[in-house]
């Protein structure tokens, strides 16, 4: 049996930790200066590690971080981002949607009445960009 090859740098690996970390700090704790008093002695722990260079080694403090992670995780997940993407998606994920460019066709004239420099200028652009699909077309 052949596994992929782990696609990320032990670099990425190490951020990915330290991330979930502080994540997991700001989920278990309340107040500002005793959040920030963990978050100054967990970057200390990583910066402690940060000039070993043997791989094994590095690998093992790698394994005992993820270890350490798991065994104090908060039993509530940390919050999420409102606009965060994926199965962590946020409340507010694509809540906004941009309306294509073609609902401005359907405007009733007095409403374009309100902007004549733009419809008028839109209506140029409209033919120009009809005029070059048909150069295309037909060459």
């Amino acid at each position: 049996m052949v596994l992929a090859p782990e696609l990320r740098t032990h670099a990425q690996r190490v951020c990915t930790l330290y991330k979930q970390a502080l994540r997991t700090l700001e989920a278990m704790y309340v107040r500002r200066h005793v959040i920030r008093f963990h978050q100054v002695q967990l970057r200390k722990q990583f910066d402690d590690n940060k000039c070993v260079s043997d791989p094994k080694e590095q690998r093992r403090l790698l394994w005992v971080g993820q270890d350490e992670l798991f065994v104090n995780k908060y039993p509530f997940p940390p919050a999420k981002f409102p606009r965060s993407i994926g199965l962590a998606g946020g409340v507010a994920y694509k809540r906004v949607v941009i309306p294509p460019d073609w609902v401005l066709d359907y405007w009733h004239p007095l409403e374009k009445a309100q902007y004549p420099e733009y419809f008028a200028r839109r209506e140029c652009r409209k033919m120009e960009y009809i005029d070059l699909w048909y150069k295309k077309i037909l060459m």
